[in-house]
């Protein structure tokens, strides 16, 4: 039998699969130490069967309660650690990409989108969401949102719409893998406000389902506390001023222009539109514009919805040009490829040979030598750092030693953050933390002012220095 060639969403797929798991993109997804507290507290609750309730992994609030709601990934991305290590993280978080952006492209067109519009589309928001290309669970909290975009959208013109009622079933597991799960709510919202706005038909059984889905998101550990605890962090001014995600994207980055450049191509489309848009379409084009310029960590989302809105919308304003014909003709051939049988043998070979993907945090951003010289030296004390390097500490160091701050910002509030931040920033009353949490080491990173001040202070000593960390105790 003879193998199709593959189609265009096989291989953004495999590109994006390969680049990922053993290409040139792998360091990043190990780039956030938050992936080891979680492969952490997985663990806990794969040995305890039951979900963490308490922090166990900090010195300064440990034992205070503890909002683990992403605790169903945790436990995931534990057992596939214990199996496969690092390298499995790495690999199946480059499969929840290249499914996502697969996935984009292929709805991009099935909404009517010609093949060229809709891969330039969706290349664009991969790479304004490459910022977010990280071993955590947001990764999968996109998935999430494209498969309930699409049951919204594909049931708005449907008079019986009952592919909506997955989206209760789908909630109970959003809701325990991510807090992203809000977005969909926003997005039900939409498509109620829209519906009865139009007199649709479907007004009845969208409110049906957002009240099932509702409910079905209290089918948490933590019940509805979790909506009030997530209503608090999102409402919290000092937290959302000073937690870099939560920060306006900077434009002069590479990930931050690509997403701008969509927005002005969405921009261009709604402008030369030859149709009236659906309501729901323009408030969802709407709520990805505000909410990609409002905080970073909503451009992958929000790149992905202007991609399934404004895509079509400029493929059909266009199809009276000279290319008309040509990509009605690759984009009709995109949609009778069938079987993916490509991307099937790709993963096959990739889980096969997982062994050789050779992942770790990169040494040139997370103090490993260091962490080194603290485990061989058999020290147990706490140690501070700064909260981005909490995590790859509790991945090495856990249940050894703790750590005084880490980047689980909601469970240290803001008191503790304030003297947080005026100790790293070395702002008058710097040692108050470090006096009050009895602090005996200190792994900083080279250069810093903090390293700077601790280097010339009698109280501290060196104990080991490289390129990227300083590791000091107090004398």
């Amino acid at each position: 039998m003879r193998l199709a060639l593959p189609s265009a969403t096989d291989l953004i797929f495999i590109v994006l699969l390969l680049s990922l798991s053993v290409g040139v993109l792998s360091p990043r997804l190990l780039g956030d130490a938050g992936t080891g507290w979680h492969i952490r507290n997985g663990e806990l609750v794969l040995q305890n069967h039951a979900v963490t309730r308490a922090d166990p992994f900090s010195a300064s609030v440990g034992g205070q309660p503890w909002y683990a709601w992403e605790w169903l990934y945790d436990a995931a991305i534990a057992a596939i650690h214990g199996h496969s290590g690092l390298n499995g993280v790495v690999l199946l978080t480059a499969l929840g990409i290249a499914l996502v952006f697969g996935l984009v492209l292929r709805l991009a067109i099935v909404y009517g989108a010609t093949l060229p519009i809709a891969t330039l589309f969706t290349m664009l928001a991969a790479g304004a969401s490459t910022i977010h290309f990280l071993a955590r669970p947001h990764v999968f909290s996109w998935l999430f949102t494209v498969i309930w975009f699409w049951l919204l959208d594909s049931a708005e013109s449907d008079s019986r719409p009952r592919r909506l009622y997955w989206l209760p079933l789908l909630t109970v597991l959003w809701v325990n893998v991510h807090g992203g799960f809000v977005v969909g709510f926003v997005l039900l919202g939409i498509y109620l406000v829209a519906a009865i706005f139009k007199k649709s038909k479907s007004a009845k059984t969208i409110a049906i389902v957002t009240t099932l889905s509702f409910f079905a998101s209290f089918i948490n550990p933590y019940g509805y506390q979790l909506h009030l605890h997530i209503y608090r962090y999102l409402t919290d001014r000092f937290l959302m001023n000073h937690i870099d995600e939560f920060s306006s994207p900077n434009f002069h980055g590479v990930a931050q222009q690509g997403f701008a450049v969509l927005l002005l191509l969405s921009m261009v489309a709604v402008a030369v539109r030859k149709e009236q848009i659906q309501a729901s379409r323009i408030l969802v084009l709407l709520f990805a514009a505000y909410s990609g310029l409002f905080a970073s960590r909503n451009l992958p989302v929000s790149s992905i919805l202007l991609t399934f809105i404004a895509a079509p919308v400029l493929s059909r304003a266009l199809n009276q040009s000279r290319w008309a014909a040509f990509s009605v003709r690759i984009t009709q051939m995109e949609l009778r490829s069938r079987g993916h049988i490509w991307p099937a043998l790709m993963v096959i070979i990739l889980f096969w040979r997982v062994g050789s993907i050779h992942a770790a945090f990169p040494d040139n951003k997370f103090p490993v030598q260091g962490v080194d010289y603290i485990a061989q030296q058999n020290i147990t004390d706490p140690v501070f750092c700064p909260d981005d390097w909490g995590g790859y500490l509790i991945y090495r160091l856990y249940p050894k030693n703790k750590v005084i701050v880490d980047d689980r910002h909601d469970l240290y509030g803001d008191d503790f953050l304030r003297q947080y931040l005026k100790t790293i920033r070395v702002e008058p009353g710097w040692n108050e933390l470090l006096a009050a949490q009895k602090v005996r080491w200190a792994i900083l990173p080279a250069g810093s002012s903090l390293d700077n001040l601790l280097e010339i202070n009698p109280q501290w000593a060196v104990r080991h220095k490289d390129v990227v960390a300083v590791l000091f105790e107090k004398k």
